[in-house]
Parts: C-alpha cells; sequence; structure tokens
C-alpha cells in the first residue's frame, strides 16, 4: 500500500517490509547434520531423490497379480506362488497361472495386473475371477510418486518431522543446513524489575525480553541475553559494541521514542546507521531498524504490546531471510466481525482479535477488548491479528474484515 494512507512522516509498512528484505542478507556458514539433528533447522542445499519412490512396481491391495490378457478366454488361473512385502517372488510368473500378493508387495515378472480379493473366490481348479480387468488395474507404477533425480526439497526450506521422514524414506541420512543466527537481546528502563523482584513505586515488570527471547527460541535462534540495562547512555553503548561484536542480529526492547533517556538511537547513529524509525502501523509506531558495524539492529517499542507485535512482523520477516529461509506471506482469511472495531484513519492497525466458527460454519472474528498497547492480555486471549487498512475508519458489526490468524511464534 502507497504512502498516501500514511500518517504524515511515517514511513508504511509495505516500504519498511521492503527495506528490510533489501537491508539483510543470509548467513554463509553451514553445517552438516544426522537427520535426528534437522528439525527445525533451513536446508542450505536442494535434497535430490537418489531413487524412485516407489523403487519398483508394486501392489495397491491384497489380491491376485496376473496378465490381464490371460482373462480373456478364462475366468479362473491356477496360483504359482506369493509375493509379500519383503519377500516378492522370484523369478517369472508362468503363463496361464497367477500370485497370491499383499498390499506393497513388488509386482512379479510376468504380470501387469492386480484383481482385489474380494473379486474372486477359490475353487478347485484355482482362483475365479469375478470381473474382467483392465491392465495396469491397482499397480502403482516405480516412481509414480517421486522420481530419481528430482528435488523433493528446495534450499531455503525450514525442516520439519515430515520432511525429516520423507528424506529418510529416501536413505537420506544427513543434510546440509545453515547456522543457525545469533541474535543479542536486552531491554532498558530504569523502571524495570525481573519477575519474582518486589515492584517499587513507578516500577513495572520486564515482560519485553521474555516474549523476545521465547519468540526467537522457536525460531531456531541462538540467544544471547544480556538482561535488561538502565537508562544510562554508557552502559547502553557498552552494551551495543558488546552484543554487536557476538551476535548477527541485536534486538533491544524501549529507548527508541523521544523521551530524554530515549538513547538508542542517537548511540546506534553514532556506531553505526539508521536505516528507518517511525512507521505507519499502530501499535508499534517507534520502531527502529539500522546496521551496527557487524550486526543488523531491531529496536522494538517499549510497549509490551508494540513490542510483540513489531518483533512478530518485521523482525522476524528479516531474521527469516538472514537465516537462509524462503517464507511465502502470511496467510490471510476474511471473517465476519461480531464487534465494532474503531479506527482513525492514517496507519495500519493490528487489532487483537479472537477467530472462531460459527454453528453455521461461518468465519466469524471478535476483539479481545481493550487495544491499548500496553495491555498484553490483549495478545494473550488472542489467536489472530485483525488487519485495518491505512484508510479504513473503523468497521461496523456484521462487516467483512481481513483477519491473519497467529502462527507457531505466538501460539
Amino acid at each position: 500500500m502507497s504512502d498516501c494512507c500514511s500518517a504524515p512522516g511515517l514511513m508504511s509498512l509495505d516500504d519498511a517490509l521492503k527495506k528490510l528484505s533489501a537491508g539483510v542478507s543470509p548467513v554463509k556458514e553451514t553445517e552438516t547434520l544426522p537427520l535426528g539433528s534437522c528439525d527445525g533447522r533451513i536446508l542450505a542445499t536442494n535434497i535430490i531423490s537418489p531413487m524412485n519412490v516407489p523403487p519398483h512396481n508394486n501392489s495397491a491391495m491384497d489380491g491376485y497379480a496376473l496378465t490381464a490378457a490371460d482373462l480373456q478366454h478364462t475366468d479362473t488361473l491356477p496360483v504359482a506362488g506369493q509375493s509379500f512385502a519383503g519377500h516378492p517372488y522370484e523369478g517369472t510368473c508362468p503363463q496361464g497361472q497367477c500370485i497370491r500378493i499383499m498390499t506393497g508387495a513388488a509386482i512379479p515378472d510376468g504380470t501387469d495386473t492386480v484383481i482385489m480379493q474380494e473379486q474372486t473366490e477359490k475353487t478347485e481348479n484355482g482362483i475365479r475371477f469375478l470381473k474382467k480387468p483392465s491392465t495396469g488395474n491397482n499397480v502403482r507404477k516405480a516412481g509414480e510418486d517421486i522420481n530419481e533425480g528430482c528435488i523433493v526439497l528446495s534450499a531455503g526450506h525450514k525442516l520439519c518431522p515430515q520432511n525429516l521422514g520423507l528424506m529418510a524414506s529416501l536413505g537420506v541420512a544427513e543434510a546440509k543446513v545453515f547456522r543457525r543466527l545469533k541474535v543479542a537481546v536486552f531491554s532498558t528502563g530504569d523502571e524495570l524489575k525481573l519477575p519474582g523482584e518486589t515492584l517499587g513505586h513507578g516500577d513495572i515488570y520486564d515482560s519485553n525480553r521474555i516474549i523476545v527471547t521465547s519468540m526467537l527460541n522457536r525460531l531456531g535462534m541462538d540467544v544471547i541475553d544480556l538482561g535488561k540495562l538502565p537508562d544510562d547512555r554508557d552502559v547502553i553503548r557498552d552494551a551495543l559494541i558488546h552484543a554487536d561484536s557476538e551476535a548477527d542480529a541485536v534486538i533491544t526492547s524501549g529507548g527508541v521514542s523521544v523521551g530524554e533517556a530515549d538513547f538508542i538511537k542517537e548511540i546506534l547513529e553514532e556506531l553505526g546507521e539508521t536505516g528507518f524509525w517511525k512507521l505507519a502501523i499502530k501499535p508499534g509506531k517507534p520502531f527502529a531498524f539500522g546496521k551496527l558495524p557487524n550486526s543488523v539492529f531491531f529496536g522494538l517499542p517499549g510497549n509490551p504490546v508494540s513490542a510483540t507485535i513489531t518483533l512478530h512482523i518485521l523482525a522476524v520477516h528479516a531474521l527469516k531471510i538472514m537465516s537462509g529461509q524462503v517464507s511465502g506471506e502470511p496467510i490471510s482469511l476474511k471473517a465476519t466481525t461480531g464487534t465494532k472495531l474503531k479506527k482513525a484513519p492514517g496507519r495500519r492497525e493490528y487489532q487483537r482479535g479472537i477467530l472462531s466458527t460459527d454453528q453455521n460454519g461461518n468465519t466469524t472474528v471478535v476483539t479481545t477488548g481493550s487495544q491499548g498497547s500496553g495491555i498484553l492480555r490483549s495478545m494473550s486471549m488472542a489467536n489472530c491479528y485483525i488487519v485495518l487498512s491505512e484508510g479504513s475508519t473503523g468497521v461496523e458489526v456484521g462487516e467483512q474484515v481481513s483477519v491473519v490468524p497467529f502462527d507457531k511464534l505466538t501460539s
């Protein structure tokens, strides 16, 4: 969406995502791991099938293998032997005879068709076939699932258990994957206390850092947790220098607004460069992206909902690219809203919602209540974002809205 619908002086979300994509690069280093250690890792090379799947013609049914032409002048054939999975019939089936066969067993030489046992009956002269088959019935051809030499998984794919099972079925024992990204994280603010500590007047607990580190762990990142830091310029500067020396990316929470104690932006410009700051989204306007000498920087807002949403929508987008992952756009659905949604034009809004299906099978959504950027309960209760465009002035009950269901990082 163009900036014409954005608040003056703010970068649109679409432009910000483009700048993020252009401003980061995938890691180059790889490692080769056994399959058992590859879940959640990003493939660095294509996986090429070394074999046909299935590797041989096999039966799709329990029944009898035969040559269809042998039933042109008779309906009964004697049984010459049997073919079971792992114990194929050896040799060639004699003309005018059939082979007892089980599902998955190799089709014997000299046969081209399988008739299921439900369409047969035993007689003194052999097996009587109740229907005339078409040649090739119930035969799975070698390679009809996967051909030898084809790409079964592409570089950039994030491996899941089903992928690993597929690779194992092909006899692939290991995979080359990109190394894990190293991400340094810290929160800033004199008011922050750790859960378990006693709050003083004006203090709050540091919830952002646990959200950030937990989401990064789900992404498969190596997290360097530098804790919570006071609003001290020298302390923050030293922390950024240390983080830059250790990590591929640095994520901070707080300190990117315009208050007197918000030092992150000026230190970033001193040590590196600012790519952009202030976006036409709500919540999450004071999000910063930039470069340090050795790493990429993401500055999240201090409000917990703003921090969560900008991490999820913006920073994660860039981190996936940096990790070598090729991923598509998030799934977007249309749903009927059961609550009135208030909005002023100018910024794209990510309201928190509860997506469900009513008794008639219709997809519906309601908000989680108050949508303030400091109300973390609105995220905790939700299972989706209700996305309202920059130009929207609100939505009435019963209207259609765009909904993005939460993914594995947020649910």
